[in-house]
């Protein structure tokens, strides 16, 4: 089985991001910076914050579901705002989304705030609202369940130290991973953290019993070269038995967004995509 976070950027290199997945196909995909506009058929709109002007690959979300066939997806939204087609503004909404590939039964999921609310009426004040979501599926191939949660942490406009929300936030991160898990499962929790790597949030999850795996591995940066700020590190994934682990990745090619994507694959057996190619050809014959 094999999971994978991402922060797809608002898929600002979309060309190379969906290929990307395509091939991969990962059997769960934790991705954050998903963009769901659906009062419009554009396939690009305009993101405007003062001077902080992007791209935003307008339907993302459908356009990953289209690139993932086989996934079940879920999309979970932080907030609305406006996005621009030239002069004209367009509802747009903001979050995070989760794809299982259809293999793994879903048995649980949570979806919740790690800080603030919905934001229904504008994408507000930073620091913005931030969600997390946690999907529970059931691995036939290694017969147990195991727990995946995902979360996009806020961006502080001062930097990435340690702040009372954001040790908020990863108090409420860890209670919707527990309220996701049973006692028996593998658990894990990734995503964008926009945190470096000896901080609070690390400790706390740390003290839980997970594994930190960018610093159990060394591996020396999240970021690749699209990131041309200081700060090497945002983006994280937590295991409770590393002893599972048959692999674990932070691919810095190809460049699908100015993250690297972080690849677990757990020991057990053929994953969803490897079961679906094996059903395939056993119909054929």
């Amino acid at each position: 089985m094999q999971i994978m976070s991402l922060n797809g950027w608002g898929g600002t290199l979309y060309s190379d991001l969906l290929p990307y997945l395509s091939q991969a196909l990962p059997d769960v995909l934790c991705l954050q910076e998903v963009v769901h506009t659906p009062e419009s058929d554009k396939d690009w709109l305009t993101y405007r914050d003062g001077d902080h002007v992007l791209p935003q690959r307008a339907n993302l979300f459908r356009d990953v579901c289209e690139a993932l066939p086989e996934h079940v997806a879920v999309f979970c939204p932080a907030a609305q705002g406006v996005l621009w087609d030239d002069d004209k503004s367009v509802p747009s909404q903001w979050g995070l989304a989760t794809f299982v590939h259809r293999s793994l039964p879903i048995i649980g999921q949570v979806q919740g705030f790690v800080h603030k609310g919905y934001s229904a009426d504008g994408y507000g004040e930073h620091p913005r609202s931030r969600s997390a979501h946690g999907v529970r599926v059931y691995d036939y191939a290694s017969d147990r369940a195991v727990s995946i949660t995902q979360m996009h942490r806020l961006r502080d406009l001062k930097g990435k130290m340690d702040t009372p929300d954001r040790l908020a936030q990863a108090e409420r991160l860890l209670k919707i991973s527990q309220a996701v898990s049973e006692p028996d499962d593998l658990q894990v929790i990734c995503g964008d953290f926009n945190v470096e790597p000896d901080s609070e949030t690390i400790r706390l999850l740390e003290a839980d019993g997970l594994v930190e795996l960018v610093k159990h591995y060394d591996v020396e940066t999240t970021r690749n070269s699209y990131y041309k700020k200081p700060g090497k590190f945002a983006d994280y994934m937590l295991i409770d038995q590393v002893e599972q682990i048959s692999n674990f990745q932070v691919l810095q090619k190809p460049e699908v967004s100015d993250h690297c994507p972080l690849v677990l694959t757990l020991k057990s057996g053929v994953t969803g995509a490897e079961q679906q190619c094996a059903h395939s050809e056993i119909e054929a014959t």
